[in-house]
């Protein structure tokens, strides 16, 4: 199946040539027009080809506005829907006579004035939107339909899918779904969006088409397209399923999201001079997995953690890790690795350890990490701290009887920091973690008020592009719940070459994506179509150069207005194809700025964003080999 633009009457007229030129080629693939602003021509357009998307946020509403119009009633807005029929029937018709098909495609960046006047920019204005139009189509007999219900932000997407589906089994429904993060972007953090997005609707039993839409060129879509469709495949196995206790889930609301918010640590008197609140983040935390090889390259390894080099030194940045798990504890005679340990405790970076390695080779200023089961064991007591442990955190694997739980949690040491879920690689992730989840729920404040950060540990992820994927469909289907306060990401796989530092990156983009924690620019841009009115891969990268060190800061960068001003509720500013050759500049949905020359555009933006307060100049990297770090002392 083929997707194209069809911007007006001009393209219209050639859509039978297009049918007939590959009919006489022996190409049957199926042709979908997509129809903007101009349903005049749908109609035109089915004669030919044999799929129509309809937006019924632009479809006969025309051009966006968002002049206020109050509806007192659902009377009172309902009677706009005959205006609604008289314009998008005979494109029903049509398709009933020609037996085409048609997909009712709902964009959280393009509801119709009147939608959002009476329903909000909302997932749930997103679902009445296309449930209208699917009346309609009911009414006249016509039933060869699919919705799609996309978003820029996962979140909502989510949401107004899960909503979608919700109103459909009351109504006795079951029309197909695409799914799709509209306007993701590329690179690494398009991946995860769509990972995000997508994989948590496909592991809820969601959906029947896909697309992940990259702002790149329309064949790199397909590897992550098809290689997501694999994992979500696969995380429907029944093996993945056969060790995890039967349970029930009643807390998780899909209608009303509530993050779930541990309560992190805090000092206690005994603390001394560790600063224990660098351990998590309040909006969300990642760990690193910092290895005996690691340790060998001290500057290296600060540099894979995201630390700001000062003259040879580390020091805490907006987007270092907060904390470091080891899996072996350096000797206490290794006073090199135990040095490049203390000059991370020196800035607030927790350094954890299971308790037996703590135990065998104490360090100051740590936090033991202890099984549940080996709580369980003892009648539900924590055991005693090693040497220099400071804080505990208790680890599972969601796989536990729910009694250790309750024993473990029946009272709530001070000196409990945190619960660590590493599910193993041979059971769900997502249904043992969410079992996890509704057992803390039951338990009730002690369980409620734990922080939760995911272990997750791959062993079979070939390349990259995988490891997003995974990452962003299994951890991403839990934190849109806002199920988890950090994610901590490692692989155990030898011929898989990834470094410390793209870990930490991943992890990062993962809770950026979950409208968790942001460190960095985020970018909401499309992908390129018949509509582009600039070269948006070259743009794209261009304003990335110039603002991608903005963090807090969402900018996005439109082809055209069909997805313009709404998408622009979701970002701060807005570049947007307006005319040929020239770019609007917009502040969250308001334009400001029109027809500025493409040449012009770029700098027009960072002028901008200057303009209200959200610039900040780029730091230049020091030279982290200035001059040699002081020698200190180092605790054994």
């Amino acid at each position: 199946m083929a997707r194209l633009t069809v911007q007006g009457k001009r393209e219209a007229k050639v859509c039978q040539a297009i049918r007939d030129a590959l009919d006489a080629k022996g190409l049957d693939i199926p042709l979908v027009a997509d129809i903007h602003f101009t349903p005049t021509i749908a109609p035109m357009v089915a004669d030919a080809w044999e799929k129509i998307r309809v937006n019924p946020g632009n479809y006969a509403d025309g051009f966006k506005k968002f002049e206020d119009k109050v509806y007192n009633s659902r009377e009172e807005y309902d009677k706009d829907i005959p205006g609604i029929k008289e314009v998008f029937v005979p494109l029903v018709q049509k398709c009933l006579d020609k037996d085409r098909a048609m997909r009712i495609g709902t964009n959280h960046g393009s509801l119709s004035a009147r939608v959002m006047s009476y329903w909000g920019d909302s997932p749930r204005g997103m679902v009445e939107s296309a449930v209208e139009y699917a009346n309609i189509c009911r009414e006249e007999g016509f039933n060869n339909f699919l919705f799609s219900m996309k978003a820029s932000n996962p979140v909502v997407m989510v949401q107004a899918y899960r909503l979608l589906a919700a109103e459909m089994y009351k109504l006795g429904w079951d029309y197909p779904l695409h799914l799709g993060v509209t306007e993701a972007g590329e690179g690494e953090d398009g991946r995860m969006k769509s990972a995000i997005g997508i994989g948590t609707l496909l592991a809820d039993g969601l959906g029947d088409t896909v697309r992940v839409s990259l702002t790149e060129d329309p064949e790199f879509e397909m590897v992550p397209c098809n290689v997501l469709v694999n994992i979500c495949t696969e995380l429907h196995d029944e093996k993945l399923f056969k060790d995890i206790p039967e349970w029930k889930e009643t807390h998780r609301d899909f209608e009303n999201f509530e993050k779930r918010r541990g309560e992190l640590p805090g000092q206690l008197a005994d603390d001394e001079t560790f600063d224990v609140r660098g351990l998590m983040h309040r909006d969300g935390s990642v760990f690193s997995t910092v290895t005996m090889q690691d340790l060998q390259n001290p500057e290296q390894l600060y540099v894979n953690l995201g630390a700001k080099m000062v003259v040879g030194m580390p020091f805490k940045d907006i987007a270092t890790s907060d904390s470091i798990y080891l899996p072996e504890v350096p000797a206490t005679s290794n006073t090199d690795a135990r040095k490049t340990i203390k000059r991370l405790q020196d800035v607030a970076v927790g350094v954890m350890a299971d308790i037996d390695q703590l135990a065998a080779n104490p360090m100051p200023n740590t936090v033991a990490i202890v099984t549940l089961d080996s709580i369980a064991a003892n009648d539900g007591a924590l055991p005693a701290l090693p040497e220099g442990a400071i804080r505990y955190a208790i680890k599972c694997t969601g796989l536990e009887p729910a009694s250790h739980y309750a024993a473990a949690l029946k009272t709530i040491d001070p000196k409990l920091a945190m619960m660590i879920i590493e599910v193993p690689v041979t059971s769900s992730r997502v249904h043992a973690s969410r079992r996890v989840f509704q057992i803390l729920h039951d338990i009730g404040e002690n369980g409620a008020s734990l922080p939760v950060v995911h272990s997750l540990a791959f062993e079979d992820t070939p390349t990259k592009d995988h490891l997003i994927l995974r990452s962003g469909a299994e951890a991403g289907a839990l934190m849109v719940d806002g199920m988890g306060d950090g994610v901590m990401i490692h692989t155990n796989n030898p011929k898989f070459d990834v470094d410390l530092g793209e870990l930490r990156q991943t992890s990062f983009s993962l809770l950026q994506g979950c409208r968790m924690r942001s460190t960095k620019t985020d970018f909401v841009s499309c992908p390129s179509c018949g509509r582009t009115l600039f070269d948006l891969q070259e743009v794209t990268e261009q304003i990335k150069q110039k603002t991608g060190h903005l963090p807090g800061v969402a900018i996005a960068i439109m082809g055209c207005i069909v997805n313009g001003p709404g998408e622009m509720a979701d970002a701060d500013f807005g570049y947007v194809g307006g005319a040929p050759g020239k770019v609007d500049l917009y502040v969250g949905k308001e334009v400001v700025k029109r027809a500025i020359p493409n040449a012009e555009a770029c700098d027009a933006l960072v002028d901008l964003i200057k303009e209200y307060g959200r610039w900040v100049d780029k730091e230049e990297e020091e030279d982290s080999a200035m001059a040699p770090p002081k020698e200190e002392a180092v605790a054994a």
